[in-house]
């Protein structure tokens, strides 16, 4: 690719770890939606192929993703026979949407309405905003809003004054900086500029079904669930999620949020809902909340989820708000396969995966 854009768009949807997640669920898909964005070579083969390539799926440890062809032979890998990846360019749709991203990105201190955008690319507003829609899951003022609180969210944690930062995002007045990101920041400008130390973090570390588990949160909730092999990995995690906040442990404080999280693990009910305090954009919120909803031990497809919230078309958008979810099993993503059945990816491995439904569906199976 010779655009930022998708690398930007994987920041923008709460992905700041790395666009390598959402790629290898698209290689693990077979998702022909993304041929053209990248392609992945295979240390064990030395060959690179694209996304929808029909070849037997390559193990993650020996997967590298490259964003153009050229670059995966000057690495020295050569072309798959079989998939061709040299013969897919972008689709039509797909090169108009990433020069739109570029327009954008370029436009964030000006107001880019839907009628510039299709006077400045010759299309009607309304065929460039459903085009845009259903390649990215979201509407050109929305990419604006993420690429300006992404510029906005990176410039305060570099430690610029909240008004240099302000304008340095495109925001044009301090009301309307405030009014935009007080809820998607999940606190005012100025206290996640001290990188929320105004909000202390206390977590928990401790065994799990599926491993060492680690649950945060804020005076308002919890703020993070994780799993890993050990503390250490966990601690890493969260110390890149909150990479200023004053993190300290306190087991005894949270350890009925840790009985009720090993509860629901299992299954079981619980007499409320776990408190969350989570930062979401507004259609991360209609996914998670509609997850919530699925009772344990049963799943949904992709496209089902884009069914239920009314966006049909947004089953891509939907993987990328499991994805980026911070607290698994309360927000339980897991219940989430591929529209064959299969289990699909999973943040914090598919093993993971299988064992979390496993022990949801054991105790209904009980009471049949």
């Amino acid at each position: 690719m010779t655009s930022n854009a998708i690398l930007n768009w994987t920041k923008l949807t709460g992905m700041a770890k790395s666009p390598e997640i959402r790629w290898w669920q698209a290689v693990e898909d077979r998702d022909a939606g993304y041929d053209g964005m990248f392609v992945f070579a295979v240390s064990s083969t030395g060959i690179y192929c694209r996304p929808s390539c029909p070849a037997r799926r390559p193990r993650r440890q020996n997967v590298t993703f490259y964003r153009q062809p050229e670059e995966a032979e000057k690495a020295g890998y050569r072309a798959c026979l079989r998939c061709r990846p040299r013969a897919i360019a972008g689709s039509p749709q797909m090169e108009m949407v990433k020069a739109v991203c570029r327009y954008i990105e370029q436009h964030l201190d000006e107001p880019v309405t839907l009628a510039r955008l299709g006077t400045a690319f010759r299309q009607s507003p309304f065929h460039l905003q459903r085009t845009f829609k259903a390649v990215l899951g979201i509407t050109p003022r929305a990419y604006a809003d993420s690429c300006r609180l992404n510029q906005l969210k990176s410039n305060l944690r570099a430690g610029h004054s909240v008004t240099r930062a302000m304008y340095d995002a495109g925001y044009s007045s301090s009301s309307r900086l405030y009014e935009r990101t007080a809820s998607q920041l999940g606190m005012t400008p100025d206290k996640y500029r001290r990188g929320a130390i105004a909000a202390p973090i206390r977590y928990t570390l401790s065994d799990s079904l599926l491993g060492r588990m680690l649950i945060a949160a804020t005076d308002k909730g919890i703020c993070a669930i994780q799993f890993a092999n050990s503390d250490e990995e966990l601690i890493h995690g969260l110390k890149h999620e909150f990479p200023f906040a004053s993190r300290r442990r306190d087991d005894e404080a949270m350890q009925q949020w840790r009985n009720d999280l090993l509860r629901q693990m299992r299954g079981q009910e619980l007499s409320s809902m776990l408190p969350l305090d989570i930062q979401a954009t507004a259609f991360q919120r209609r996914v998670w909340t509609y997850l919530q909803s699925i009772p344990p031990g049963a799943t949904r497809s992709y496209s089902q989820v884009a069914k239920a919230i009314g966006q049909p078309t947004a089953s891509r958008a939907v993987a990328r708000a499991c994805a980026s979810n911070p607290v698994a099993v309360a927000i339980p993503c897991h219940r989430i396969v591929r529209n064959n059945g299969d289990m699909g990816g999973y943040r914090w491995g598919t093993e993971r995966k299988k064992a979390l439904l496993e022990m949801e569906r054991e105790p209904a199976e009980s009471q049949v």
